[in-house]
């Protein structure tokens, strides 16, 4: 069962993504820790309580930067509405964020984990270039970095830009530098692994978890042809099923600054690297009816 830390910005697809990671009994989820992103992080901070209770787990939350390293921050309410995740009443969170900071939390859990972690980071990469930057000596019990974010084809906040990159390019700079396994999970990916609306239809009738994800993404505007980018829920898939995703190695250089600023580039050319070399694993496909029977299927395993 692997051991794994959750960095997010709840946010609509962070939000499914921790109602399947939380209640799948192949993950030990030891804590989420929160960044400003989709909206403020105080809210992805409340949003991510507010889960936990509905999913009565008791899993320590950290909140973590408020703003990019540089960046002037600029949420994603226009997409995820003022909140970060609309569509469903949840009653106000009883229990509080830890004391520790997202950076100080994600170290001491390594500390006290005998086995090596996994690291999920599903929005802007404040915290985790923060924690490599601060504790480098802890890489070595990182087993891997799993991240949502990036584009190799084209973005959705510039024409070559994806949202969390772009929310911090400095942090993703430093992240794809860091020796540490990495693999990410873009638009390349998560832009056919579209949520249909038989999909939301099926779900919308299994019970009490169903019953709020399919109101939530509901209110998600996040809209395409043929359904809804359930983005974030990617990392969970390729946490527990790797194979269900067509990765590729590649060197990815992050653009900081200029038209291209967020960029992820892909040298598939080796102009800027040795041929033979990488810095990351790219997933390029998915097959989406499958993304699809597969989300149905861990909702039935949510509390009905």
């Amino acid at each position: 069962m692997p051991s794994v830390i959750l960095d997010m910005d709840p946010g609509i697809d962070d939000a499914a993504a921790i109602a399947v990671a939380v209640n799948h009994t192949d993950l030990d989820v030891k804590l989420i820790t929160t960044v400003a992103g989709n909206v403020s992080v105080d809210k992805t901070t409340k949003n991510t309580l507010k889960l936990l209770s509905f999913f009565n787990k008791d899993i320590p939350v950290a909140m973590g930067a408020k703003a990019p390293l540089k960046k002037e921050f600029v949420d994603a309410s226009a997409i995820h509405g003022s909140s970060g995740m609309p569509g469903y009443d949840f009653p106000e969170p009883q229990k509080k964020p830890i004391d520790l900071a997202a950076v100080e939390a994600i170290h001491q859990v390594i500390a006290q984990t005998d086995e090596k972690i996994t690291l999920i980071a599903t929005g802007s990469y404040t915290n985790i270039a923060e924690f490599i930057q601060q504790y480098p000596n802890d890489l070595d019990q990182v087993e891997q970095l799993i991240l949502m974010g990036g584009s190799i084809s084209g973005g959705n906040c510039s024409s070559v830009a994806e949202f969390n990159v772009f929310t911090d390019p400095d942090a993703a700079k430093i992240v794809f530098e860091a020796p540490i396994e990495k693999t990410m999970i873009g638009l390349d990916v998560t832009l056919k692994a579209l949520i249909t609306p038989a999909t939301l239809n099926t779900i919308k009738d299994m019970g009490k978890s169903g019953d709020m994800l399919y109101k939530i993404i509901a209110a998600y505007e996040d809209i395409h042809a043929g359904g809804k980018p359930m983005h974030d829920v990617n990392t969970i898939l390729y946490a527990l099923e790797p194979e269900l995703i067509v990765t590729k190695e590649m060197n990815i250089d992050v653009a900081t600054d200029g038209p291209a600023i967020g960029a992820t580039v892909a040298d598939i050319q080796n102009r800027w690297h040795q041929p033979g070399t990488h810095n990351a694993k790219v997933g390029v496909d998915i097959d989406a009816e499958k993304f699809n029977q597969w989300f149905i299927e861990q909702v039935a395993r949510m509390p009905q």
